[in-house]
């Protein structure tokens, strides 16, 4: 079980508050489970994703530990765009879509 990460930006108060019941809030809007399941962290990601048409002018990134990908760490994005992690000549880098 990895530690779990999300990192809000102007999120509502019910998005806050659903993440600091099952996560740790660290600081305003930063929020941290040192073992959480695969299973439990992918329940929260469906809760946030179907409650974000509701939010505004708001971001919302989870990162996590993943053997599976580059560096070792997944990440998933609502509201900026998306990040993916890519490995080039031994190097990880985060590939961004250009506007």
């Amino acid at each position: 079980m990895p530690m779990t990460m999300v990192v809000t930006r102007n999120v509502s108060d019910r998005t806050r508050g659903f993440l600091a019941s099952s996560m740790l809030e660290l600081s305003a809007g930063v929020y941290s489970a040192p073992r959480l399941s695969a299973a439990v962290r992918k329940r929260i990601w469906t809760v946030l994703e179907e409650w974000w048409p509701y939010e505004r002018d708001a971001s919302i990134i989870m990162v996590w530990h993943e053997n599976k990908v580059p560096a070792g760490q997944a990440v998933k994005t609502l509201g900026i765009p998306p990040v993916d992690l890519i490995e080039i000549d031994g190097i990880v880098l985060a590939r961004r879509p250009s506007n």
